[in-house]
C-alpha cells in the first residue's frame, strides 16, 4: 500500500495544477514527469506521503495513537528529512517547531483542505469501522478540527477498510461509505477540476477507484482530473493496492525515489503493517468490519 500510494503522489506531484493540455500530453505513465512550474525531482514523493509514512510508523510501533504522538511523529519525519511539497505556511511552520508539544500548541487546525485525508490510510487497515474512524478522527482533529476535514479524512480511510477487507464490489465503494459517513456526497461522482477541499480530492479518488479495475488505469484517471491530483492519486493507490490489477509500470517503480526512507522503507513498512492486521483478524475473527 505505501509503495502503490507513494507512486501516486510522485506521479501526481509532476501534474499538480498543471495546465490541461500538459496534462492530456504528458499523462501516459511512462515515466515521472517534470512539474512545469515547480521545481519538484520526478519520482520525488510530497508531503502526501511522508504525513502519511509518520502515522504508519506510529501505527506500526504500537505506541499511543494521541494527538500528542501525532504530532510528535510529524514533526520528527519533517526534520528527518526536510522535503518540498507542503503547502508554504505548513512547511515554515514545521521548520520552526521542533516537538509535538510545541506543534499543538502553535497550530491553528481549522482547516477544511485535504491535509487529514491525504496521509490517512493507515488507520484503513484497523479491523473495524469504529476502529478505523475513532483513529482517523484523532489524527484529522489536530490539523484539520473542521467537519470536512474530518469527514474526508474518514472516508479515505474506509475507502481502504472496505478494499482491504473486501467488503463488497469496489464499484459501490462511494455507497458504502456514504452510509457509514450518513452522507451521500461520497457516492457521487466527481467530474472536473479538483479544488483544494479534502471532499473534493477524496471524491474524485473514490470515484476514479470505482471506475476502473487496474492500478495504472486508476492512477491516469486521478490525474486527468487535473487540479491537485497528487492527493487524488495518494487517496485511490492506498485503497486500489488492496483490490486493483497490480500493473503500475516499473518505470514508475523503480524510478520511485529510494533514499533512507524511500522505496525500500516503505515496502519493510508495508510488510510490518500488514502482518499486523493479519494478527489481529487472526485473533479476533468474528470482528465486526462492516
Amino acid at each position: 500500500m505505501l509503495v502503490e500510494l507513494a507512486v501516486g503522489d510522485a506521479y501526481g506531484a509532476g501534474f499538480e495544477y498543471a495546465p490541461a493540455g500538459f496534462v492530456a500530453e504528458h499523462n501516459t505513465l511512462r515515466d515521472y514527469v517534470r512539474h512545469p512550474r515547480h521545481d519538484l525531482r520526478p519520482g520525488a514523493y510530497t508531503d502526501d506521503t511522508q504525513m502519511t509514512l509518520a502515522l504508519a510508523e506510529l501505527l506500526a510501533d504500537g505506541e499511543e495513537w494521541t494527538p500528542e504522538t501525532i504530532a510528535e511523529r510529524f514533526v520528527a519525519a519533517f526534520h528527518r528529512d526536510p522535503r518540498p511539497g507542503y503547502a508554504r505556511g505548513f512547511q515554515a511552520f514545521l521548520g520552526e517547531v521542533r516537538t509535538g508539544a510545541d506543534f499543538l500548541a502553535r497550530i491553528r487546525p481549522h482547516s477544511d483542505k485535504s491535509g487529514a485525508a491525504m496521509r490517512a490510510a493507515p488507520a484503513g487497515l484497523l479491523s473495524t469501522v469504529d476502529e478505523v474512524l475513532a483513529r482517523t478522527a484523532v489524527q484529522a482533529r489536530v490539523t484539520h478540527d473542521t467537519p470536512d476535514g474530518v469527514a474526508s479524512a474518514s472516508a479515505a480511510a474506509l475507502a481502504v477498510h472496505y478494499c482491504r477487507h473486501g467488503l463488497g464490489p469496489v464499484a459501490e465503494v462511494g455507497e458504502w461509505i456514504a452510509d457509514r459517513l450518513g452522507s451521500p456526497v461520497w457516492a457521487r461522482p466527481w467530474r472536473g477540476e479538483v479544488g483544494e477541499k479534502g471532499v473534493m480530492s477524496v471524491r474524485a479518488a473514490l470515484t476514479a477507484l470505482a471506475a476502473h479495475d487496474t492500478q495504472s488505469g486508476v492512477l491516469r484517471a486521478c490525474v486527468a482530473f487535473t487540479g491537485d491530483v497528487d492527493t487524488v492519486a495518494t487517496v485511490a493507490l492506498a485503497a486500489a493496492s488492496h483490490t486493483h490489477r497490480a500493473d503500475l509500470p516499473a518505470t514508475l517503480l523503480d524510478g520511485l525515489e529510494n533514499g533512507a526512507y524511500g522505496r525500500d522503507h516503505l515496502a519493510g513498512l508495508d510488510a510490518r503493517l500488514t502482518a499486523q492486521s493479519d494478527a489481529r483478524l487472526t485473533a479476533a475473527p468474528d470482528a465486526r468490519r462492516a
